[in-house]
């Protein structure tokens, strides 16, 4: 008798094990190319969230993840390959590059197929309502973030302002919505200087600062690499020294090892590693799973995801495109790695505190963070 007891329980035990549903998350994100800065340490953070999850028999120790990743090599049609791929392989969930000009098609797929997506760490606010319903940002949204760098520059005391920024790419055009908002709070922006995307010679541009009488009290660009870093050295070769504020795109290690010549530059981002604080916890975890420091807040944001979706799972009870889509849609407060996330109310691009930070001494120093006034954010436009 008590071997056929003993054998029923076995029974039971492995089809408990067999009917453990798999997540499958498929990531069509920019392991090469342009975006790989940004897309590479989403997804080294994504995976540090996965393990552990998977340590405990994944997503409410019933789901457990399966990560598949596809480069789509900074290209618009490699990624809609990689998404299609990945789309007709079952991916519950699909992740996309970090930036809206590779993530659109892609995230029309998505919407297709009713699958739910992320950007890595897009912050577009337009992208969720080109890419259709079930495509939700991850990153505090470019009119978010420059509401709250328009209120710095005015706090300061800027009343006249410098914008650079490229056509090519809808990030880049961020210092539109910058203009928007300091100029309803008093500012002028006296001058625009356009580049092209991977442009190494800024010498126009820095001329015509340079010759502005009287010059700009601050220049702001949404310019990451490698268009920052030639910017900014030979703006400061040029004997430039107009306070810059960037975006998020410019918290790289790239930035950090130009020196002086960042000095006093200060940036727009998701979060702030301090002393006890959650990012530092995550930071100190991705320490020990990858043997090295975190060089980017994108590390954070690809865990984040990841916090979303367990949330979302737990709340639908089930891997159903169209549940986990009215489950993330309708988050609130979520606590992320950096802050409290909501979607409940949005556009799909969430609801995030927006930390400013300045370079001093090779160091991020915190400025501010919280949620900019919700009366000055622009609608999404670009």
């Amino acid at each position: 008798m008590r071997y056929v007891i003993s054998m029923i329980l076995l029974a039971a035990s492995l089809s408990g094990t067999a009917h453990a549903e798999e997540l499958k998350i498929g990531a069509a994100v920019s392991m090469t190319g342009s975006f790989a800065y940004a897309d590479v340490p989403a997804v080294e953070g994504m995976q540090v969230a996965i393990d552990e999850l998977n340590e405990n028999g994944g997503i409410a120790g019933k789901y457990p993840i399966k990560l598949d990743i596809k480069d789509g090599r900074s290209d618009p049609a490699q990624t809609v390959i990689a998404a299609e791929e990945l789309l007709s392989d079952g991916a519950h969930v699909l992740i996309l590059p970090a930036d809206a000009d590779p993530a659109i098609g892609a995230g029309l797929q998505a919407t297709e197929a009713k699958t739910p997506a992320f950007t890595t760490v897009a912050s577009s606010p337009t992208l969720p309502l080109s890419a259709g319903e079930y495509v939700f940002g991850n990153f505090p949204a470019d009119n978010l973030q420059t509401t709250a760098s328009a209120e710095y520059a005015r706090d300061m005391g800027y009343e006249t302002a410098y914008l650079l920024y490229s056509p090519d790419s809808s990030y880049t055009q961020l210092p539109l919505y910058f203009k928007d908002v300091f100029e309803e709070l008093g500012g002028e922006v006296v001058g625009e200087g356009v580049y092209n995307l991977g442009q190494q010679n800024f010498s126009a541009i820095v001329t015509k600062i340079e010759a502005m009488d009287p010059q700009p009290d601050v220049i702001m660009t949404a310019a990451y690499e490698p268009d920052f870093p030639a910017f900014i050295k030979q703006l400061r070769a040029a004997g430039v020294e107009i306070p810059v504020i960037g975006s998020d795109g410019i918290d790289s290690a790239t930035t950090f090892s130009l020196g002086d010549v960042v000095e006093g530059v200060v940036f727009t981002t998701a979060g702030f590693a301090q002393d006890g604080n959650a990012l530092s916890e995550f930071y100190a975890a991705y320490e020990e799973k990858f043997g090295r420091e975190a060089e980017t807040i994108y590390t954070a944001l690809g865990y984040d995801i990841i916090n979303i979706i367990e949330a979302a799972v737990k709340e639908a009870g089930t891997l159903d495109g169209e549940s986990l889509r009215d489950a993330i849609a309708g988050l609130s407060g979520l606590e992320g790695v950096v802050g409290k996330i909501t979607y409940a109310g949005t556009d799909r691009a969430p609801l995030r505190e927006v930390t400013i930070v300045r370079i001093e001494d090779g160091e991020r120093v915190l400025v501010s963070q919280g949620v900019p006034d919700g009366s000055l954010v622009p609608d999404p436009e670009y």
